[in-house]
Parts: structure tokens; sequence; C-alpha cells
């Protein structure tokens, strides 16, 4: 695997267990939302998964829609494949 194709499935990997965990601490955030520890850690993922997500779009393009990534030109959206596909 060349190096730029296993960079771009580690960082896809990365984003997706933030995610994962940011999805599993929000249920739980929702039936105890005084958990002050819980919520540190949500925010902190927060950044995390904004972070990873911009590095991931520097490097690759476009990986969310409806406005949460601001698109080149020109427009990339068609380009496969997307992070869901892969």
């Amino acid at each position: 695997m060349k190096e730029s194709t296993a960079k771009y499935y580690e960082l896809l990997h990365e984003i997706q267990q933030v995610d994962f965990a940011l999805v599993e601490l929000n249920l739980y955030l929702n039936t105890h939302p005084m958990d002050q520890q819980a919520i540190m850690q949500f925010n902190e993922l927060v950044q995390r998964s904004q972070m990873l997500k911009k590095n991931f779009e520097s490097m690759y393009g476009t990986m969310r829609n409806f406005g949460e990534s601001f698109s080149p030109t020109p427009w990339s959206w068609s380009n496969t494949p997307w992070p869901w596909q892969v």
C-alpha cells in the first residue's frame, strides 16, 4: 500500500473512532446531563474531531456536505470514493 493511501485510511479510521466515541457520549449525556467529566470529555473529542476532519480535508478533499465544509474550485463533491464508501 502506498504511503499516501495508508495515511488516508489511518486518518479516516481515527476520525471514525473519535466520532463513535462522540455518539456514545452523546447518548450517555442524554441520561446523565450533570456528569461534568463526561461533558469535558465530549468537548475535547468535539475539538479533536473538528481538527482531524480539517486535516483530512486539507489533504484529501471535502468529506462533509450540507454546509459543514468549504468546497474547492472546481466543485469536487462528485469525486469518489467518498469517505463512507471505503
